[in-house]
Formats: structure tokens, sequence, C-alpha cells
């Protein structure tokens, strides 16, 4: 009998300050609902130059293995995802390795997709330990990322950064992963993209809405299709999307969340056998069902909320967000996640999550992780957007945080900061 592979345990890190949503709202003459009801955000995360892609991949990763007590020797490789690399030729991941001071012998790469690399990561983690070759070894996957639009753009409200370090192995304390129970859908597109050189990122809003729907529609059937062959949901009374407990999805902004759903379930309204003939429009108004968004999906955005847009880390810190208020309750109950990057790929698969999701997430403590944050005005986040990638602060690194501290030539210096 084969032994069940996914999430042992997972850490978040997210920058030491953020802006109030409200604050940006009145700042630029908006009316804050637009923000926070029109988006579904409260706060965004600021990343000052120290805090780069490294420093939080970093800072996540460790955090993960201490509060864990994870033996680094038991590790056999290390997946970074991330759209926010620092260099074009050295990984993030290889800096990960360094200032972690993990084994020598570990297959270390990073994987970039837009928001669906961090996916990309985990789902090579997990079939490299399902197939037997990892030999009784663990795997290191990090997400992270900084969502920068720049000042006054359309996308200033959905900016954010963070990280989600996941820890993969054959415990699934968190999330036992339906192996090869998934299904993908990618295709050539422009609907985003960040040209070499450049630190805002590029989007065409309404247009990659539209390729994120039409991605997860020919993921989704992909994983229903083999769920319905291996009989883990089937038509009846209710539709298979109905059948799971919760599902997650990407979250560039939280309301996309919604659409997401609606997009789901028409899915299923569309193909289901034997359905009563309905309009096009009919069955759109039932997709749209207020309950079924309420029941599968709202607990999920809780860290999203306050965090903001982490691209590959987006869909990971709802799953962080839904088992620190749900894991208990959602022990031994299965549910989807649905990861989507631009240009564009997506993949959509399932998982049962396990007895320990509750505490181990009592461990993460995301709720102190937010607490220690500093609430600045709009003037001092607009200060820090505007400072050039190399104007670092001279700041100590945070309690058990990493920091860039130094650029000299090509090589880039770390510190971290003493554990609290």
């Amino acid at each position: 009998m084969k032994r069940p592979v996914g999430v042992e345990a997972l850490s978040i890190a997210v920058p030491r300050r953020y802006v109030d949503l409200e604050d940006l709202a009145r700042a630029r003459g908006v009316d804050p609902a637009k923000y926070t009801a029109g988006l579904g955000a409260r706060e965004m995360a600021v990343a000052d130059p120290g805090e780069d892609s490294v420093a939080l991949a970093a800072t996540a990763a460790a955090r993960l293995l201490r509060t864990h007590s994870v033996d680094p020797s038991r590790l056999g490789m290390l997946v970074v995802g991330t759209e926010t690399g620092v260099d074009h030729s050295k990984p993030v991941s290889s800096h990960v390795q360094g200032l972690l001071k993990l084994p020598r012998s570990m297959r270390v790469f990073d994987t970039q997709h837009a928001c669906y690399g961090g996916t990309a990561g985990l789902m090579a983690a997990v079939e490299w330990i399902a197939s037997g070759a990892a030999a009784g070894r663990s795997a290191l996957v990090v997400c992270t990322d900084i969502a920068r639009y720049g000042l006054n753009t359309a996308g200033e409200p959905t900016q954010g950064a963070g990280a989600v370090a996941l820890l993969v192995s054959e415990q699934p304390d968190l999330l036992a992963v339906d192996v090869g129970l998934s299904g993908a859908s990618s295709m050539d597109v422009y609907d985003f993209w960040r040209p070499l050189g450049r630190r805002e990122a590029v989007v065409d809003g309404h247009y990659s809405i539209q390729c994120y729907l039409e991605a997860l529609s020919g993921a989704y059937r992909g994983w229903r299709e083999r769920a319905l062959a291996h009989e883990v949901v089937r038509w009846g009374a209710t539709l298979p999307g109905e059948q799971l407990a919760r599902i997650l999805y990407h979250v560039p902004f939280c309301k996309m969340a919604r659409k997401a759903h609606t997009q789901l379930r028409l899915c299923d309204l569309e193909d289901a056998p034997n359905a009563p003939a309905t309009s096009a429009e009919a069955r759109e108004e039932l997709a749209k069902s207020a309950a079924s968004y309420e029941a599968q999906v709202a607990s999920s955005l809780t860290l999203n909320a306050r965090i903001g847009n982490v691209y590959t880390a987006s869909l990971y810190l709802a799953l962080a967000g839904l088992l620190h208020s749900e894991g208990a309750a959602l022990a031994g109950r299965r549910m989807g996640l649905l990861s989507y990057g631009s240009g564009c790929a997506a993949e959509f698969y399932s998982g049962v999550v396990g007895a320990q999701a509750a505490a181990r997430m009592a461990r993460v403590d995301a709720d102190a992780v937010l607490a220690r944050r500093e609430r600045i005005s709009v003037e001092e986040y607009e200060h820090i957007m505007r400072l050039p990638y190399d104007a670092l602060e001279s700041l100590s690194p945070g309690a058990d945080a990493f920091r860039l501290v130094e650029l000299r030539d090509h090589k880039r210096r770390y510190a971290e900061g003493s554990a609290a």
C-alpha cells in the first residue's frame, strides 16, 4: 500500500510594514468601499528594498524548520517558486540553502511560471516523493514574491508581499495530496508580464481575468474527469464541486475567488448529465450562489485580505488561513485547490486535511506574525515605493527574520535577527 504524500507543515513570513487600504483609498480620492468591498481587501503588505524575495523566503523556511523541529538532514530537495527573482542565473533557492546552512546533498532549483510557480514546485516535490526516488527524504518548497504595480496605477491596491514555506513528506499532517488526481490547462497569452529590467508588472486586467477563468475551466474539468473515474466525486443530488468541503483559489485580490467559484460551479451546471433544460443565463445566475461561496470559499481569505497579492504564495496563504481557522473541523475532509499563473497555466488538484492540521497551525501562530507588523501612513508607503532597489535602509533584521543588508558588486549579503 502506498504511503500518503503531502504537506506536513508550513510557515509564513511577511514584511514588517503594511498600509491600511482605507487610508490608501482616501489618499487617492476613492471611496474606501471600492477597495474593501470591491476588492475584498483590508491591508496591504509593503516590502522595502531589504525585504526581497530571498529574505522573505529564508525567513519563512527558517521559521518552518525551527517551529516544527525539522532535522535538515531529512531534506533532499529545495524548490523555490517565484516570479521575483534577484538574478537571471543564480536561483533564490541557492541563497536560501546557504543562509539556512542546508545539506549539500540536495536537489536545489527555482520554478517560474508567474503565480503558478509555487504549485509547479509543490507538484515536483510530491511526485518525487510518491515515485520512491526520495528514498524517505522530505522536500522544502517555498513560495515567495513581491507584487508591485507602482504608485497611482490601477493595480496599486492589489499589491503585497510575503512567503509561505511548505514541508512536503510522507507524513502529511496538514494536507494529503491526491497524487495523480489533478487537471492542468495552459496556453500562450499576454495577460500579464514583467519585461527584464522592470520592477513593476504590466497587466491587461480584464483579459487576465478572462484567461484565469478559461484556464480554471480546463483544469477543473480535467480534475473532475479523473475524480469521477476514481469515484472521489459522483454526479448525483449534489454537483461534484459541492462534494468538496472547501475550495481554495489563487487570489490576486480576494473578490477574484468569488468569480472563480462561480466559474467552477458553471462548469458543473453546464456538464451535468440529465440536467433540466435551462437557459445559459439561468445557469449563470444559479452558479453565483452566495450560500455555496460562503460555505466553501469565504473562510479561506482572512490572511489574503490582510497581506494582499503574493503571486506564487497567494494560494498557500489561503491554505494557511483556512487551516488556521478551521483545521480541526476539516480534519479528514477533502478540499480542492486551484492554482493559476499568467502567461498562462492552471492546475486543479485535491487533498484530504490531516488529523494534526489544527495542532500544526497552532505552532505557526499566524495572528502573532501579523500583530508584529507596523502600520504606516500613505506618505511613508510612498517613500518606500520610491526607493531604488539598492537603497537599503540601515535597519536591523526583525526577530527571527532575514534581511538584505549589503549589495557589493554582484554579491548580496543577508543578516538574520535574533529569535524572539
